[in-house]
């Protein structure tokens, strides 16, 4: 199935997103529209410390209004890669460098409506490095088991898409369910 796009128009520029309207042709002829966030993308990292533990990040989310439990994530920035952009938001968030940082695949965070395409990794060996949050954020640093951070998804405590997805597949890949 494919849909051809006759006209694209954008409606919004951002610092983090933008927003377009695309007039697609659907297989059957009819003509509809999309509206797309356009996004560049992001990276998401498991930090596993000698310990076992899983550092995760608790910061106010204003869409969600709420506090959330989050695996380290970012934005890329222009022309950034990946692998790059993850070294660089784990030293800004938990203060950590991963002395040994393995891609764990990717996932499209809402495709339905949404272009950001998430890079997964999981970093180990990891050693402090200067901590830099950026000015528009507050965060705290939490340590947990990573087997009680599983716990803390099924008890509905770390609600976000991204870390369930890393959580899991960082715990499936040390059960040997996922090739390294």
């Amino acid at each position: 199935m494919k849909e051809v796009t006759l006209a694209s128009r954008r409606l919004y520029e951002g610092r983090i997103v933008n927003l377009r309207v695309d007039t697609v042709r659907l297989e059957d002829g009819r003509v509809t529209e999309r509206e797309i966030v356009e996004h560049r993308g992001a990276v998401a990292v498991v930090a596993l410390d000698g310990d076992g533990n899983v550092l995760l990040v608790r910061q106010f989310r204003k869409p969600a209004e709420r506090e959330l439990l989050e695996i380290p994530a970012g934005t890329l920035e222009a022309e950034e890669e990946p692998a790059s952009c993850a070294r660089r938001e784990l030293a800004e968030e938990t203060g950590y460098r991963a002395g040994h940082l393995e891609p764990m695949g990717g996932f499209y965070s809402s495709p339905g409506f949404c272009t950001e395409y998430i890079h997964l990794y999981l970093a180990t060996d990891l050693s402090p490095s200067p901590a830099r949050a950026e000015y528009d954020e507050a965060i705290e640093l939490v340590r947990v088991p990573l087997s009680e951070a599983l716990r803390m998804i099924g008890r509905g405590e770390i609600c976000d898409a991204k870390t369930i997805v890393g959580l899991l597949s960082a715990w499936a890949r040390r059960q040997g369910l996922f090739a390294s």
